[in-house]
């Protein structure tokens, strides 16, 4: 005979207990079946009893007591049937507490939240709709459709923009020349795509995220942490972004009315902008919630299309301005200024400043990756277009500005400052006839488009899939992207660029911290794990799981992440401008590298110190094998094929019928 159960549906709509008079209980294959009215799959439970029988009574329960420690339930076939037993004496409500969660669930606050909570797989526990939904779960093949050429498409449209534009301005005012420079923007980006190689084959293996990988190393509940830091940025980010995109806007206004360079302005000078500006910002704000409705599998023809159109724009720029200074002006024979020390020094902060424009990417990469057919997708296509894109974008960039010091008689490395001089003559006040505004209306389009799509990649979507993990009961990718959005309205982003000249030192300085998270990621997949997951287990907030660790954090792995901030931790107040020791600077100027070879170092060493489980003696990457991947309790395996590894036998499941019976709902990515 059973002890008392409590018996809970495997449903996200039925967020509160059942009662045993809402299921039926039936005989199936010599089985007993309890059968929940409502088609609605359920498990049974060994848990504090809501139901009381009294022991010493000889009047059973209407149909057939629960006498088998597997038993099942199956969805209804029978009709629905009413009755009133629970009235009996001999069962009682423990402490009134059923009927406590029926008014609960019955308030109109209930509905309306069950309302906003966003499609999940059925059968998950509370704690598990804490974990997963849709956009969590791994990526299933009719989703994965980035092939190659896509993710060739998105390197190529992210490396145009303005911050690559201008990334060799810093190291030839630094004293380099501009060969100097370039060589290291070559070194630079070629080291950043092999860190992005390492985290999006893991993506693109298992087809998870970055907050689900994060799980494996820092501890279910612990990635919470390093994924709510992921978030903020990619919402400060977005508004700064933004801004910029605005200023694009407002040239391109400016080339077809030219009037709109004077518009009154209305805002007090407290505000730190101007109507035009702000104006400008809030169009290209408004224009950009569109593209964050899509889904991260299909936004790809976003990048295909700018890869087609923003590449044509700045090759035209350049060209234009070679025209202009009637060939490639003074920067190109400028030999370097500095020498000895300083050149070392200067060749290492140009190739590190290169690599931490890409931090952000470095640990997101996953979020993308995931949507590859295959591993080999995301790998060779991202290792050759990321150096060889960037480095072309900062080659035009360089030749752009050495002619723009012929024509107006110093260099101008901002592209919007150099096209506003086309439109407007600073020298003669002479404004640009027909043709010349429809060349700067087409280029400032360009670069609008390019801030979208690099808004889009690096931090809308990066900030949607952080806060689908940080609250996946109601936010998805789509939903956390908006909130992304609003947050980087509400920040007023103009208030921090004119405050304080420091700001993109402190976002560039964000590296340290991104730098130590990647380097605990990469070692425990590559060097201890290697290269071995159980998916299932990710999605697990069992005490049991061995990714659980203690309390839901890996000890491990925040040691080792703490150890590689503060091998940077002085230097990184002595860049935002607060005196320390040089050796410090000297320190900081490798920050990517130091505080990632510390924590993963630390990380490496801890484990050998203290093994943790789920790690495989030899490579074993089984995320071929998955399929749909059923997370929920219930599913004691997939069904399909199976792929031994660790003692552990892992199947998938096919895309018709769950092992118990139940077919799963249709998942739709609803807003």
């Amino acid at each position: 005979m059973l002890s008392p159960r409590h018996v809970r549906p495997h449903s996200s709509s039925y967020p509160y207990s059942l009662e045993l008079d809402d299921f039926q209980f039936v005989e199936s294959g010599g089985i007993l079946d309890a059968t929940a009215i409502g088609d609605e799959f359920a498990t049974v439970e060994e848990e504090e009893p809501l139901i009381y029988r009294d022991p010493s009574s000889h009047t059973p329960p209407p149909g057939r007591e629960l006498n088998s420690t597997d038993q099942r339930l199956v969805p209804s076939v029978l009709p629905q049937r009413k009755n009133n037993w629970r009235q009996s004496p001999q069962y009682r409500p423990a402490g009134h507490l059923i009927a406590i969660m029926e008014k609960v669930k019955d308030s109109k606050v209930a509905r309306i939240v069950n309302k906003l909570a966003v499609s999940s797989e059925p059968g998950l526990t509370n704690a598990q709709l804490m974990l997963t939904n849709y956009d969590l779960k791994p990526v299933e093949p009719e989703r994965r459709q980035w092939g190659a050429w896509n993710f060739v498409g998105f390197w190529i449209s992210d490396s145009f923009n303005i911050n690559t534009w201008m990334i060799s301005s810093s190291m030839v005012t630094n004293g380099l020349s501009w060969w100097q420079s370039w060589i290291c923007v070559w070194l630079g980006y070629s080291i950043a795509a092999c860190f992005i190689c390492m985290t999006g084959r893991i993506g693109a293996t298992y087809h998870i995220s970055f907050p689900v990988v994060s799980r494996a190393s820092f501890g279910i509940w612990g990635s919470l942490w390093p994924v709510f830091n992921r978030a903020a940025m990619a919402c400060i980010w977005y508004g700064v972004q933004s801004w910029i995109g605005g200023e694009c806007v407002t040239l391109m206004i400016r080339s077809i009315w030219t009037s709109y360079e004077n518009v009154p302005n209305s805002l007090p000078a407290s505000s730190g902008t101007n109507t035009r500006d702000f104006a400008s910002f809030f169009i290209f704000w408004v224009c950009s919630l569109p593209a964050i409705w899509f889904p991260v599998h299909k936004i790809r023809h976003l990048f295909t299309a700018k890869s087609y159109f923003v590449p044509p724009a700045g090759i035209a720029f350049f060209i234009w301005a070679i025209v202009r200074a009637h060939g490639i002006g003074p920067i190109v024979h400028q030999p370097s200024t500095a020498s000895g020390s300083k050149l070392g020094w200067g060749i290492v902060q140009g190739v590190m400043s290169s690599i931490a424009n890409f931090a952000t990417l470095v640990v997101n990469d996953p979020d993308f990756a995931r949507f590859a057919r295959k591993p080999r997708d995301a790998f060779w296509s991202q290792l050759i277009t990321i150096p060889v894109g960037f480095a072309v974008t900062s080659f035009i960039g360089i030749i752009v500005s050495s002619s723009s010091a012929v024509i107006y008689g110093e260099p101008i490395w901002n592209p919007l400052n150099l096209l506003s001089y086309f439109l407007v003559n600073p020298n003669t006040g002479d404004t640009a006839n027909g043709p010349a505004r429809f060349g700067v209306f087409i280029i400032s389009f360009a670069f609008a488009l390019a801030q979208l799509g690099t808004n889009i990649a690096a931090n809308s979507v990066s900030a949607g899939t952080d806060m689908t993990a940080l609250l996946p009961r109601y936010l998805n990718i789509r939903r956390g992207g908006y909130i992304c959005a609003a947050v980087g309205l509400a920040m007023n982003p103009w208030n921090l660029l004119s405050t304080s000249n420091n700001f993109t030192t402190y976002l560039s300085a964000y590296s340290v911290f991104l730098s130590s998270i990647a380097g605990v990621i990469i070692c425990d997949y590559y060097v201890v794990r290697r290269g071995y997951y159980e998916i299932r287990d990710l999605y697990s907030a069992r005490k049991s799981s061995p990714y659980y660790f203690t309390f839901g954090f890996h000890w491990r792995g925040y040691t080792a992440y703490i150890c590689g901030i503060l091998i940077n931790i002085v230097g990184f107040v002595g860049a935002i401008g607060k005196p320390v020791p040089k050796g410090a600077m000297y320190i900081y100027n490798l920050n990517f590298f130091c505080g990632f070879i510390v924590s993963s170092g630390t990380y490496y060493i801890l484990t050998k110190i203290s093994p943790i489980p789920a790690c495989s003696e030899q490579w074993m990457e089984v995320g071929d094998e998955i399929r749909n991947v059923s997370v929920a309790y219930g599913a004691e395996g997939y069904q399909g094929d199976s792929q031994s590894g660790s003692g552990d036998e892992y199947a998938v499941k096919g895309d018709e019928e769950h092992a118990a019976g139940v077919t799963e709902r249709e998942f739709k990515n609803n807003f």
